[in-house]
């Protein structure tokens, strides 16, 4: 599993991620169905940051990261 995720794209994605995540916990006894989604999305897009991976750009051919 080759990086594909840059620096840059890593940490707007662990900010992201970290506020989803704290505002899912913030508000965990909520009513509506954006609670648990944001749960959700919050970890996907905090795991892609952790990894430098992301499977969405496979597809599209997308490298954020330098090449060597």
């Amino acid at each position: 599993m080759a990086t594909n995720v840059g620096g840059i794209d890593r940490v707007i994605r662990a900010v992201v991620g970290i506020a989803l995540i704290a505002y899912a916990i913030l508000n965990w006894p909520g009513a509506n169905w954006m609670v648990p989604a944001a749960a959700v999305v919050g970890v996907i897009v905090l795991l892609t940051a952790l990894f430098g991976f992301c499977p969405a750009y496979l597809p599209f051919g997308i490298k954020t990261c330098k090449t060597k």
